[in-house]
């Protein structure tokens, strides 16, 4: 079997932490903000860790290398 490239796509979005959990950007921060709160933008900046089954899916699929 030939060595398993990892999504180039996924190499920008997520990254992984030394115990194995995956972190990304949190979601709904690009466009139209000035009808979200000001706590919703706040909770929304730098990285969070996503939900175990999604991190699972994300390890799999897209950074089989990590």
């Amino acid at each position: 079997m030939p060595k398993l490239k990892t999504k180039s796509g996924a190499k920008k979005r997520f990254k992984v932490t030394a115990s194995g959990k995956v972190r990304a950007q949190a979601a709904y921060k690009r466009h139209c903000l000035s009808s979200k709160g000001p706590k919703m933008k706040r909770n929304a900046r730098g990285m969070m860790t996503l939900a175990e089954p999604d991190g699972r899916i994300v390890l799999k699929n897209w950074l089989r290398n990590a």
